[in-house]
């Protein structure tokens, strides 16, 4: 087999099979196949697409490329949630405990942010002495303890998956279907999770900027979990604006916290709840959707989900006084509130430019090597279809640091006010299975 000719075929828009697969992924791994040549695949995939067969073989040749988790060791079915990502993203911190309370075991796997804002790990560490440190055997002993665990991302899960993404980035092949979806997929597949819920993100803060191309990436994920024997399904929900209110990292604890009482904002609750549903239901927690969310909806009232985060907290080192008390969690020396120039209904957030602003006071990492500051971010006082007075605040900044000059001129670009009434977004679109 030659590297040349099985570019050429899916050049000329023919199939590879699952062996011509796995050479290219295993030989381009071990370095046999230069990167001149992965580029041009690359780009050859990008023009001429792939079938679901292709789909699924290239995420197993990169799941194979590295470790493998195995949780067969944690009793029932463990149901993994990915979001393709956004502003304000705090659906994580409020599932885990929230899905976990209502007996169906969550296995988290989780990484650290690289921009607007941390990830799952860099907020849950706003929690003092909380840690993602353990060893398998504990994380397994959580999660069949108290049905739910976080630990960090295995060094070596999907190799040929991070190789393939840094070529894509500087080979203008990043916005190719079969690549993202199969990039997502293998991780999730190589975490070893049995059922998978996707919320797939679009609008002005998501990676899929319209409804097409999310619809298209949610149906490709969708047929790559199923083909590869995961029961998978896609949420495909708004990020024209952020979600919730709060966009930093102990911000967004706090707000996840509030969210565990039934006092947080709505739309972060509806997406929970959808999202949340969708996860019992294929863990086999319930029959309907129905069934599901009321049984979310009673662990939110009992107080249940609530503690059951405190007892997560707790079996991983984390102060659980903050719960009870989040004036615990760490806090901004400034609070500067941004007031509208102009009375009328906010028509418009733009979601990545409200988290690029977090990002420049320190609550996300523009580089690898940037040093998160778990206390600063956003907190929106205005969302899209409120009126707002002029002089009135539309959000305040958390920071530490005086001069938000270069802050405040993002935050104005990202709001627009019309004098004309303008509805909230629809929160979620559809589902897909």
């Amino acid at each position: 087999m030659r590297m040349v000719d099985l570019i050429e075929k899916k050049r000329d828009g023919v199939e590879l099979s699952k062996d011509e697969i796995n050479f290219i992924i295993e030989g381009y791994t071990k370095e046999e196949i230069p990167e001149y040549q992965m580029s041009a695949f690359a780009m050859a995939v990008f023009f001429q697409n792939m079938s679901d067969d292709e789909r699924a073989a290239l995420t197993m040749a990169m799941v194979e490329s590295g470790d493998k988790i195995d949780l067969t060791a944690i009793e029932g079915v463990k149901v993994d949630k990915h979001s393709t990502g956004g502003v304000g993203d705090t659906t994580t911190l409020v599932l885990a405990p929230l899905v976990a309370s209502v007996g169906i075991p969550v296995a988290k796997m989780s990484g650290r942010g690289l921009g607007h804002t941390g990830g799952t790990i860099d907020k849950l560490e706003a929690v003092t002495g909380f840690s993602v440190e353990i060893t398998s055997e504990q994380f397994v002993d959580l999660v069949n303890k108290n049905k739910v665990a976080v630990v960090g991302q295995s060094g070596n899960l999907t190799p040929a998956d991070k190789k393939l993404y840094g070529l894509r980035d500087v080979t203008a092949t990043v916005n190719s279907i079969p690549l993202i979806a199969s990039s997502i997929m293998s991780k999730k597949i190589a975490s070893g999770a049995d059922a998978i819920v996707l919320d797939v993100k679009t609008g002005a803060g998501a990676f899929m900027k319209e409804l097409r191309q999310a619809e298209e990436l949610a149906k490709a994920m969708v047929d790559i979990g199923n083909n590869l024997g995961r029961n998978t399904i896609a949420v495909i929900s708004d990020m024209s604006q952020p979600l919730g209110f709060a966009i930093g990292n102990a911000l967004e604890v706090k707000e996840a916290i509030n969210t565990l009482k039934g006092e947080g904002p709505s739309d972060l609750m509806e997406l929970c709840l959808n999202l949340g549903s969708q996860m019992v239901v294929l863990g086999g927690g319930a029959k309907t959707l129905t069934e599901a969310r009321e049984q979310l909806e009673e662990a939110i009232s009992s107080g249940k989900a609530l503690e059951t985060f405190k007892t997560f907290l707790s079996a991983q080192g984390g102060d659980v006084s903050v719960v009870d008390d989040v004036s615990k969690l760490p806090t901004a020396k400034y609070k500067i509130d941004v007031q509208a120039k102009q009375s009328g209904y906010v028509s418009e957030i733009i979601a990545d430019k409200v988290g690029v602003a977090a990002m420049i006071l320190g609550a996300g990492r523009a580089t690898k090597e940037s040093v998160i500051d778990l206390a600063v971010g956003i907190e929106l006082r205005k969302k899209i279809g409120d009126y707002v007075n002029q002089g009135e605040p539309l959000l305040t900044l958390h920071s530490n640091q005086e001069n938000v000059d270069e802050c405040l001129k993002r935050v104005y670009e990202s709001y627009k006010i019309s004098d004309e009434e303008v509805s909230a977004p629809t929160l979620i679109y559809k589902e897909i299975r």
